[in-house]
């Protein structure tokens, strides 16, 4: 596990260092401190000569073009289409990577970091942008009244993507919550798929923190890659619409 986001945090790194890759960042802040420093120091030549058998290698997987998109999609609450197609991508993958049957998925809105997809090629570094993060996808098997405890926290936050589910939100809280079409039932077990930093009780999910996580090394980025390149397969392009999974209730 440690080798593997060990490499993915060099090949992103070596990515946003590229030229090729054609990404501004821009400081939000600075603070200027003054150093004296020698006018002999240079480029590591070791540090040089690790990256480099790396740099052409990145620039081409980075700017491989992995699929195409219909059309612009947007991330917006309570539901959006940008967050319902990769929380259908998260879905569909755990289903199969982890060969059993998964009955929901949810994306925390902040772990998706583009407000927006454009229509046309969909590059690898373009889904390093949409999640940055080495974040699993993971399942936990969770009973019916934690996973409406889970949606509360949804509905708070005005919405976040999510797939096998649909709720209204009513002060703050899920309502009508129904999972594959049936009503939630406190009592039944429902299996998740969303990520560790969920399961870890991050952006507040402090009620997933004592169930189990299933996982088996697989990040959500790589997910959402292999779904669009699965999609492209079958030539498919990457598209969503708005299906009404959470409302406001009137």
């Amino acid at each position: 596990m440690h080798r593997i986001r060990f490499f993915h945090l060099i090949f992103f790194g070596l990515w946003l260092a590229l030229p090729a890759c054609n990404t501004v960042y821009k400081t939000q802040g600075h603070q200027t401190l003054s150093y004296r420093i020698s006018d002999s120091i240079g480029a590591d030549p070791s540090m040089e000569a690790l990256l480099a058998p790396y740099r052409e290698e990145v620039s081409r997987r980075m700017n491989d073009t992995i699929g195409f998109a219909s059309m612009t999609l947007d991330h917006k609450r309570p539901e959006g289409p940008l967050g319902n197609f990769f929380a259908d991508a998260l879905l569909i993958m755990a289903r199969e990577k982890y060969k059993t049957q998964v009955d929901a998925s949810v994306i925390n809105h902040g772990g998706l970091r583009l407000s927006q997809l454009p229509a046309g090629a969909v590059t690898r570094g373009k889904i390093f942008e949409v999640m940055p993060f080495d974040n699993l996808l993971i399942l936990q098997n969770l009973r019916g009244d934690t996973l409406q405890q889970f949606l509360d926290l949804v509905a708070a936050n005005g919405g976040w993507p999510i797939s096998g589910i649909t709720m209204q939100i009513k002060d703050k809280k899920a309502i009508n919550v129904q999972v594959n079409g049936k009503p939630l039932d406190p009592a039944a077990t429902y299996v998740l798929a969303n990520s560790n930093f969920l399961a870890n009780g991050g952006d507040n999910a402090d009620m997933l923190r004592s169930i189990p996580q299933i996982q088996n090394g697989y990040l959500m980025r790589d997910a959402f890659i292999d779904y669009i390149i699965k999609l492209r397969s079958e030539g498919k392009a990457i598209s969503s619409t708005i299906e009404n999974r959470i409302t406001n209730a009137q």
